[in-house]
């Protein structure tokens, strides 16, 4: 049986890591080389479009939906994604980047529309192969992918990339893709049961979701849960620039330390939400989220900037931003209709997406004009707020 759960578990992760090591790879590899071929700034600019798929990609997930309804059904709209995703990698293996931009670009765009369908469908996968009470450690798999892509992608690929150039990195990139399916090949569940494609789904659904009765303090949460970190999260490279820490060292304390402390956090959440419920692990996040705001307003404010301290901070941060995002998965999978998995996941981490974004925006804005102080005091406001809201949020459910 444990080792049953262990195959189920490592399927799920490879799935995620295979989505995320490419798009972290892309994301933090072309500004520096565009930048070392001496492209515009506005060019560079242009980079934010390949985000544009994983933001709209609830346009199409109700397809996802409406086209499958065993577990083989999921599987192949997994397996087609990701082999036009490696596909697509392998391409551009082949390109230079200065000489193709704008195909680069377009391939690229084209990639993260398959890695984004292959997410939908696995996203609706995870929600239907756990049970209520399991479903924190399939979330815990979710989130350790994806933070374990940053440190992949957006570190040691990085690395790499000196050694081994464009090319040969790339082609290895889709090798890896091809290789993290295999789990899924061998995985079979008994169990699975989907009314998904026998319930009919379209368009008008997107609108129905946002017209029900309880999604509104659902969406509140999703929001304001992790508002306190990501401002902070935002503005940290930022930071440590201006301390004047040279590029490697931040790139060492950000994407490979921040990200083993966010795996960290993640592997610890799932069964913490197991043990405890959703309700006591929000609250303790909470205020994980509350004293990690504190104590950066504390280094800021008395100028207790060692190394040491940065790197507790960061610390906190990660394992903290770990710990929730594990939670924010769980309880969003909660609020999913029947036969509309892939949307409704879709939907509340897309709006998740948007918010964090317009806080990040917000964040620079304001350490812009009144300083890191002010910033962390305001994300600390923003981390209390979340505590009020998540301890009256999960007593009002738990007394229905």
């Amino acid at each position: 049986m444990a080792e049953k759960q262990f195959s189920k578990l490592f399927t799920f992760f490879s799935l995620y890591i295979a989505q995320s090591v490419p798009m972290s790879l892309f994301s933090t590899l072309l500004p520096v080389l565009m930048r070392q071929d001496n492209f515009s700034l506005t060019a560079i600019g242009m980079l934010q479009f390949i985000k544009l798929p994983w933001i709209v990609k609830f346009l199409w997930a109700p397809l996802v939906d409406r086209k499958t309804s065993g577990l083989n059904t999921y599987k192949n709209w997994i397996f087609s994604s990701e082999i036009v995703y490696a596909f697509l990698i392998l391409m551009l293996a082949f390109l230079d980047l200065k000489a193709d931009f704008w195909l680069v670009l377009t391939l690229i765009i084209l990639s993260f529309i398959a890695s984004g369908t292959q997410d939908i469908a696995t996203d609706a996968m995870t929600a239907l192969s756990f049970n209520r009470k399991e479903r924190s450690r399939g979330n815990s798999m979710q989130s350790m992918g994806n933070f374990t892509g940053s440190l992949l992608g957006g570190g040691l690929l990085l690395i790499l990339y000196k050694y081994i150039g464009w090319t040969a990195m790339l082609l290895g990139l889709s090798v890896f893709v091809l290789l993290m399916l295999v789990p899924l090949f061998y995985y079979r569940d008994a169990s699975f049961v989907s009314r998904a494609g026998r319930v009919p789904i379209g368009m008008k659904d997107l609108l129905l979701f946002f017209r029900q009765r309880r999604i509104v303090p659902q969406l509140t949460f999703l929001i304001l849960f992790n508002s306190g970190l990501i401002g902070i999260l935002s503005m940290l490279k930022p930071w440590l620039v201006d301390l004047h820490y040279p590029m490697a060292h931040i790139g060492v304390m950000f994407s490979v330390f921040g990200s083993l402390c966010g795996c960290l956090g993640s592997y610890f959440s799932g069964n913490i939400i197991r043990k405890w419920g959703r309700g006591k692990a929000a609250v303790i996040y909470a205020s994980c989220v509350f004293v990690t705001a504190i104590y950066f307003v504390i280094l800021s404010y008395w100028g207790l900037l060692t190394t040491l301290n940065l790197c507790i901070g960061i610390f906190c941060l990660w394992a903290t931003y770990g710990l929730s995002t594990v939670l924010v998965y769980t309880i969003a999978m909660d609020y999913v209709r029947v036969g509309r998995e892939g949307t409704d996941f879709t939907l509340q981490i897309v709006v998740l997406h948007l918010s964090s974004m317009l806080v990040a925006v917000g964040s620079g804005k304001l350490a812009d004009l009144s300083g890191y102080t002010v910033l962390f005091v305001a994300e600390a406001a923003l981390a209390l707020a979340s505590l009020f809201y998540v301890w009256f949020y999960f007593k009002k459910i738990s007394g229905r």
